[in-house]
């Protein structure tokens, strides 16, 4: 019991002293740009009703969650191939890194051309930027497999998919989950961005359209909701990820005992 109070002490107590941090110091604020932030506590629920939440905030999630999806498989299966043979490796690696370097909003318009506006261009905006952490980190995953123990499952006839699934997968999927995290918040800022470019809902478009109609309180909401979000869907990731690894979490737990 003590030992959840004291996490929950440690996931609240940042927050909250910058909460309070930010209400003090936007008190008696006059400035139309930096209001109040009892103001946009108080124009909260009366911006973001389930009418609106229906209408933005679920299709940014949607677009969110198949870019992201796109780019997890799209990730695991290439890096999982590049990562396990050397010679597919040398002729890649000079593409992957100059790819790499170009930002994935600088794509936008070009991807418009062949995209258009609509949900499919955002969605792969979003898995064109998730996709590179994940990627990466699964080469390096997959590279880093023990040899011996890579040995000795040839030598017991665990080849194919059983070895694939059994010993690469598993070996890599620490490095694999890390890929994944820092691609959840590329994929978050890719869709408020593209959202922004052009269309007709999402988070992204309502906030721009409330700076456009110089409703900054109801901006400022925007603002929240975002941070809302990606606060709710970290706590998602970490719950699968404790799920998924706990044997890895609990290897490294008894290795710290011992």
């Amino acid at each position: 019991m003590r030992r959840a109070v004291l996490r929950l002490f440690f996931v609240l107590a940042l927050p909250v002293v910058l909460v309070a941090v930010w209400w003090a110091a936007s008190y008696g604020s006059t400035d139309p740009f930096w209001p109040p932030l009892r103001t946009v506590f108080q124009t909260f629920p009366d911006v973001w009703t389930a009418d609106r939440l229906r209408s933005d905030v679920l299709p940014s999630i949607v677009r969110l969650a198949a870019g992201y999806a796109t780019a997890t498989v799209v990730g695991i299966a290439l890096g999982t191939v590049i990562g396990s043979y050397r010679r597919v490796r040398a002729v890649c690696e000079p593409v992957l890194e100059f790819l790499r370097a170009v930002p994935p909003p600088v794509l936008i318009p070009v991807i418009m051309l062949f995209a258009g506006i609509g949900d499919t261009m955002k969605i792969v905006v979003i898995a064109g930027g998730c996709v590179w952490p994940i990627l990466l980190n699964t080469v390096e995953g997959v590279r880093a497999v023990d040899p011996v123990m890579l040995e000795t499952a040839r030598s017991y006839g665990i080849t194919g998919l059983a070895r694939l699934r059994s010993l690469v997968l598993r070996s890599a999927s620490p490095q694999i989950f890390a890929g994944l995290r820092q691609a959840l918040s590329i994929g978050i800022i890719l869709m408020v961005i593209s959202e922004m470019f052009a269309a007709g809902n999402g988070i992204g478009f309502t906030v721009v359209q409330f700076q456009r109609s110089f409703a900054i309180p109801d901006m400022w909401t925007g603002i929240l909701v975002l941070g809302l979000l990606g606060f709710l869907l970290s706590v998602v990731f970490q719950a699968v990820e404790r799920r998924v690894l706990a044997w890895y979490h609990g290897l490294r737990a008894s290795t710290r005992r011992s």
